[in-house]
């Protein structure tokens, strides 16, 4: 198959940590031609979907992860697979990249799905399974968020569409800085805040689920820090091998259905003790270190999966 991917900067990519890499990697031992473009070369030409990029083949190779051939303008439909996984924010950028990708249904298999991508991002989905997610508002206004503060005593607050730990704050019932950071964020951003109660199981580990084709497969535990209450692996967070609770998997079972329905193949979710707290659709990460602990070849389950809806 020719497979592209839309993603940030392949030359500086973890070669033991990077899940587009690690993707990528099993894509080729398969036989599979690999396309790398940037989401800035993406583009709507007449009727056809374009994309500035490089030949592409990966190596496992301490800071040179990829041989890239000369610069040239494809046309999308050409290839059978194309993956969106560029990080995050979830801005009009991005959103704007998931409509044109959009375009090249029924010829390509996107994936994840664009249309879904957009319509559920990473905090937004949890919405939709209340039973299974810890007390949250999505507010701009201030006066909801300190009624939610007052109500709950411990918040997290963070950007709605922020990613990797970015931005994410632990108040306690007693700290007076929810207005001032109010302030910050809406000084240079004009979207809502996200407030939840906190859960303070996250001392033990923020556990990523991942699952294929709304299957669970495995998940790995995320261990804050010292001084820290974010368990982002960006921001010094510690891997460590865990096994799926019965809690993990009734999630996953109510989840799991609507993740395969809407075309997302890839996916990795937060749970903190109990309680479901982000669905990652937009670029999840996890694989390398999930096959590390588990010893089972995740990618190609990925692939398996990919393969058997073309």
């Amino acid at each position: 198959m020719k497979i592209a991917f839309q993603m940030d900067p392949i030359g500086s990519v973890d070669i033991n940590a990077d899940s587009s890499f690690r993707l990528a990697e099993e894509a080729q031992v398969r036989g599979h031609e690999l396309f790398f473009y940037l989401p800035d070369n993406l583009a709507y030409q007449q009727g056809r979907i374009t994309a500035r990029g490089q030949d592409m083949t990966v190596q496992r190779v301490p800071g040179d992860p990829a041989v890239l051939g000369n610069m040239r303008e494809v046309d999308l439909r050409d290839f059978d697979v194309v993956w969106l996984r560029q990080d995050p924010p979830f801005d009009m950028h991005y959103i704007t990249s998931t409509h044109l990708l959009d375009r090249l249904k029924p010829d390509t298999l996107v994936v994840n799905d664009p249309f879904w991508v957009r319509n559920y991002p990473e905090k937004l989905l949890v919405l939709d399974f209340p039973d299974l997610t810890p007390p949250t508002t999505i507010a701009r206004n201030i006066d909801t968020l300190r009624a939610f503060k007052k109500e709950h005593g411990d918040i997290i607050l963070k950007p709605l569409y922020g990613n990797g730990g970015a931005g994410v704050f632990k108040l306690n019932a007693d700290d007076r800085n929810l207005s001032s950071l109010h302030e910050l964020f809406t000084g240079f951003s004009r979207e809502p805040l996200i407030v939840q109660k906190y859960l303070p199981a996250v001392r033990k580990g923020d556990k990523r689920v991942i699952l294929i084709d709304g299957e669970a497969v495995g998940a790995i535990n995320r261990v804050p820090a010292e001084g820290e209450t974010r368990s982002n692996m960006h921001v010094g967070g510690r891997p460590e091998k865990v096994g799926l609770t019965d809690r993990d998997l009734e999630i996953c079972a109510t989840i799991g259905p609507l993740l395969k329905e809407k075309g997302q193949v890839f996916v990795g979710i937060d749970v903190i003790g109990d309680y479901l707290t982000e669905i990652n659709v937009t670029s999840p990460t996890g694989i390398q270190e999930l096959e590390r602990f588990d010893g089972v070849n995740i990618a190609a389950k990925v692939w398996d999966a990919i393969e058997a809806r073309l």
